[in-house]
């Protein structure tokens, strides 16, 4: 909102205090400055305070404002005096106000630094959360002017109040005075005051998402008067799913005499309806959709779902539309679905809410799914429909102008009824904040990502979203730190998702192979040996074996206490005549369902060949399965199997058993009481592939590596305090960026590199300029043979391929010779910008880098110099600031590591060296956002310690970050 001319000329209107935030109930409100046009607003609200609000903020009865209060209260110079307020409908509900003071508490201006504050809250809003968002909205506020601590006087009754202030995570005095408690709040911001806000927001975001997954009541606008059409599609779903809040058919174009329309109650506006409704589906023309928003508003609509196209996926000119959709929809406390969005569901039984186009609600299951594409949306349904599984929710955001993966995730971390988060993601509008939530919700249950437009470098049409530049390459890597298991398409989402959903974490790679297929046996050991994982000689029970011999043999693999996970491969029967019979696939199922219903806590996996009904039935069977607890006797080993350990000699025909025997009934064990001693019993999940079972795996035995590891997560080792000068490398850089006023900023000379890095401990070794024969001898003299001589020249640097490298020059005679080749070869020395530097002990020369991506924040980087990380990308990567566990793992998880720990003899490197390098660097960036790049390469590292031969710097203006500071939506 811009001010009226009669604001205050001397400092600009602060657009960028406005925020939109979602309050503790999931309603969102927005903040912003007051301005001198919202007198008739502040008198409206105050009308609306009660006179006990009202004696709390004055310490006196005060039963109206003054036209000089009003004139106090909207008049703000925004650096000393600074006034926010709540806005819901436009109105104001909740007011925020500092006034900087000196040591007297007498009005002040800078360079004093403390500020008196004080909230009023309209009593209708109170127990929002309204206080709490002011608060860090002010705080924020008052440091950015050279605020650093807020002054408070409360009256002792008013406990709400002293809550706010005490329960923001700031350090805080208190002292008793005339009456009244004191309060004095350090702005600064703690570890405490940061998870404060991040815990409310997990909560208000949460909620958000929970209000519009499962509403009181639904309203379907636009729904046409004949069958067929959006609006009366999705009507039609939301009975057949069984809904079971009211429903309202809503279209302006109904006749009045029109009461019922498949049987609810027609009308043709909101205001007809004389309860509430929850949530809204607008499905008509997006010209009409400005017409509806206000109309939800009006009547208290608390979310909406805009399955009307036309928006941001249309071009400029849609975005725009798109942008006020939002503004409006949230001017009015409401969160969007969409637009272009295909629809939610919510299988919970007291829910039974279907309000999209799938025309078929998922059964009830624990897997959430959220989607940014509604084919792919339709695809998944699809999926998960044929193999059984169920959906405890599922969102298709459309262009996720509003809610998105972000705001899932939040949910999906507390809904009890959600064991697996799968998200079709195609743009990340905040990835700093998604891989924060992903390691909070992946610590606690699995979370999948498939991430579509990998590779073109633009979003899709539709999401108005920044665009990182980061390979994808380094997606993913950023995604495995945060525990994110990152599969390249939909089909493995669904097969880790059925796995991860149905069966427990394996305890280690070590998989236990058992089938009537031999052939099938040996497909999926192969499969398990690419994938990393340690199977043992698959079991052949040959085509003869029961029903009875795969659970007997299920069962004691599954007591088997070196085997982590087990991998049933069926094929069909041959029978008498040699013909193939497809067998009962229900009997095997029920087989397999007792034996781990009596088996240890081990996953599962069933690869069946043409087997009828097989998934089906293990689908069906879950949800009578009994408890599996973590220890049983071991059952008596299977008839008529044999092990192989390679290729059989030969392969002959087995004749069928004469009759598949019906599994006994099997007496479940008592149930323990705690979750952790008795994992729930889910469905076995069945493939019609050995790769697509073993890639699930996998994946399930990587991501429960990463959850042991994080149970006790990393560190950052004290030692590198004692060895850092934070403040010199902060007046350098200082110095550095007020002689470069370019926003773009500056590379940093050799020298000046070696200087910052060299306050953070890491040693570059001096390269002394030769433009000529004679400087090149001198800079040996001075440095000691034996030498290198190298060109610095970008088109050459680290090319030793094209010759600008010569090594171990042991004398002056050898130089001059050198130096002659080297201009004879490439050029005159201006143009190869040679140097001379002192030689380093042998080793692995590596590359180190750390980078900021205004999207993505500071990334670390290693690799092997050369072709490993140029040609192969063979680069690992982890965020900022960088573990000691974060080290460890980024040597150790390029594919050319081997290289560092003796590969074919050779003497293995000083690790622990890079790894302390790898945590100074990234203890820089961290430090200091104005690092925007650097490179050291080559790092060279030997048995014994290493050396950095060159090193690379960027300083800049530190970009924006989106993940730090109070609490708001992202506006697109």
């Amino acid at each position: 909102m811009e001010p009226s001319p009669e604001q205050s000329p001397h400092h600009a209107y602060p657009d960028h205090w406005e925020a939109d935030v979602v309050l503790r109930d999931g309603g969102t409100a927005r903040i912003r400055p007051i301005t001198t046009d919202d007198a008739e607003r502040l008198v409206s609200f105050y009308e609306q305070v009660s006179d006990e609000s009202k004696y709390y903020r004055f310490f006196a009865p005060y039963p109206r404002l003054s036209d000089r209060d009003v004139h106090r209260f909207t008049h703000h110079d925004y650096v000393d005096r600074v006034g926010l307020a709540v806005t819901i409908g436009g109105e104001f509900i909740g007011t925020v106000r500092y006034d900087r003071i000196d040591d007297t508490g007498r009005p002040a201006s800078a360079p004093a630094d403390e500020a008196e504050v004080a909230f009023l809250v309209q009593d209708a809003h109170q127990g929002r959360g309204v206080a709490s968002a002011l608060l860090e909205h002010i705080a924020a506020v008052a440091r950015e002017r050279g605020i650093r601590r807020f002054a408070a006087e409360v009256l002792p009754a008013n406990n709400k109040m002293i809550k706010v202030f005490r329960d923001g995570g700031y350090t805080q005095r208190r002292s008793f005075e005339d009456g009244s408690v004191h309060l004095t709040l350090d702005l600064e911001p703690t570890e405490k005051s940061l998870a404060v806000q991040r815990g409310r927001e997990q909560r208000a975001e949460a909620r958000s998402v929970q209000r519009l997954l499962a509403p009181g009541s639904v309203a379907v606008i636009g729904t046409g008067r004949t069958p067929g059409g959006v609006g009366r599609t999705v009507l039609r779903n939301l009975l057949a799913a069984g809904y079971t809040g009211r429903t309202y058919a809503v279209n302006r174009a109904f006749d009045e005499g029109l009461a019922t329309l498949d049987g609810v109650p027609a009308h043709r506006s909101l205001g007809e309806i004389d309860e509430q409704v929850d949530l809204a589906v607008i499905a008509v023309p997006a010209h009409r959709v400005p017409e509806a928003v206000a109309d939800c508003g009006e009547h208290g609509v608390q979310g909406l779902v805009v399955l009307s196209a036309g928006y941001a996926e249309r071009g400029a000119e849609g975005r725009e539309l798109q942008r006020e959709l939002v503004r409006q929809a949230r001017s009015y406390g409401m969160r969007i679905i969409g637009p272009n969005a295909f629809g939610i569901i919510n299988t919970a039984e007291t829910v039974r809410l279907n309000a999209s186009l799938a025309p078929e609600s998922p059964a009830r299951g624990r897997i959430g799914l959220f989607t940014q594409s509604g084919a792919i949306g339709i695809a998944l349904l699809s999926g998960l429909h044929r193999r059984g599984a169920g959906l405890s929710s599922f969102i298709s955001a459309g262009n996720r102008a509003d809610v998105s993966g972000n705001d899932f995730l939040q949910y999906s971390f507390e809904d009890p009824d959600t064991d697996v988060a799968l998200l079709y993601l195609e743009s990340l509008g905040n990835p700093r904040k998604f891989t924060r939530l992903a390691r909070r919700t992946a610590a606690v249950k699995p979370v999948v990502v498939v991430k579509g437009a990998r590779h073109s470098g633009t979003n899709p049409p539709g999401h108005a979203v920044p665009v990182s530049r980061i390979p994808d390459t380094t997606v993913s890597a950023l995604m495995r730190q945060a525990g994110v298991i990152r599969v390249d398409t939909v089909t493995e989402m669904v097969d880790a998702g059925l796995l991860l959903a149905g069966q427990p974490l394996p305890a280690g790679p070590r998989v236990a192979i058992l089938g009537n297929s031999e052939s099938l046996g040996l497909l999926t050991y192969d499969a398990c040996l690419a994938e990393g994982l340690r199977p043992r000689p698959p079991i052949d029970l040959t085509t003869a074996a029961s029903p009875q011999d795969f659970r007997d043999a299920l069962a004691e693999a599954l007591a088997d206490g070196t085997c982590d996970a087990v991998i049933v491969t069926a094929i069909p029967w041959v029978g008498e005549n040699g013909e193939a019979e497809t067998g009962d696939g229900q009997v095997l199922a029920e087989a397999l369902t007792r034996a781990v219903a009596g088996g240890s806590a081990k996953p599962v996996a069933v690869v069946h060949v043409e087997i009828g009904g097989l998934a089906e039935a293990l689908a069906a069977a879950s949800s009578t399965a009994a408890p599996r607890p973590r220890t049983v006797t071991p059952a008596a080993p299977p008839r008529a199997a044999t092990t192989t350990a390679g290729p059989p000699a030969a392969r002959g025909a087995a004749t069928a058993p004469a009759a598949p025997a019906t599994p006994e009934a099997a007496t479940a064990p008592e149930a323990a009481t705690s979750r952790e001693a008795t994992p729930r019993a889910g469905r076995i999940p069945a493939y019609p592939a050995a790769e697509r079972a073993v890639r699930a795996l996998a994946e399930a035995v990587k991501y429960a590596q990463w959850r042991r590891q994080a149970a006790v997560p990393g560190k950052i080792p004290e030692f590198l305090d004692d060895t850092i000068d934070e403040a010199g490398a902060a007046a350098l850089i200082e110095a550095q960026l007020a002689t470069a006023p370019d926003p773009r900023g500056r590379p940093l000379s050799h020298d000046e590199a070696r200087a910052l890095l060299g306050h953070y401990g890491i040693d570059v070794r001096p390269a002394l300029p030769a433009p000529d024969p004679e400087a090149a001898v001198a800079a040996a003299a001075r440095l000691g043979y034996p030498v290198a001589l190298k060109t610095t020249a970008p088109h050459l640097r680290h090319r030793a391929d094209l010759g600008g490298v010569r090594l171990d020059v042991a004398d002056e005679e050898a130089l001059r010779r050198a130096y002659g080749e080297l201009t004879d070869l490439l050029g005159k020395p201006a143009e190869l910008l040679p140097v001379v530097q002192a030689m380093a002990p042998r080793g692995v020369d590596t590359v180190v880098r750390a980078s900021i991506d205004a999207a993505a924040g500071a990334i670390l980087s290693f690799g092997l110099a050369g072709a490993p990380s140029e040609l192969l990308g063979d680069t690992a990567h982890r965020l900022v600031p960088a573990t000691d566990r974060d080290a460890a793992e980024l040597i150790r998880s390029i594919r050319a590591a081997p290289v560092l720990f003796g590969w074919r003899g050779s003497a293995p490197v000083d690790t622990a060296a890079l790894e302390e390098l790898l945590l100074r660097l990234s203890r820089l960036v961290d430090d200091h956002p104005e690092v925007v790049s650097v490179a050291l390469e080559p790092v060279v590292v030997a048995p014994q310690g290493l050396t950095v031969l060159g090193a690379s710097v960027r300083l800049a203006p530190p970009p924006a970050r989106s993940d730090v500071g109070p609490r708001r939506l992202p506006n697109y």
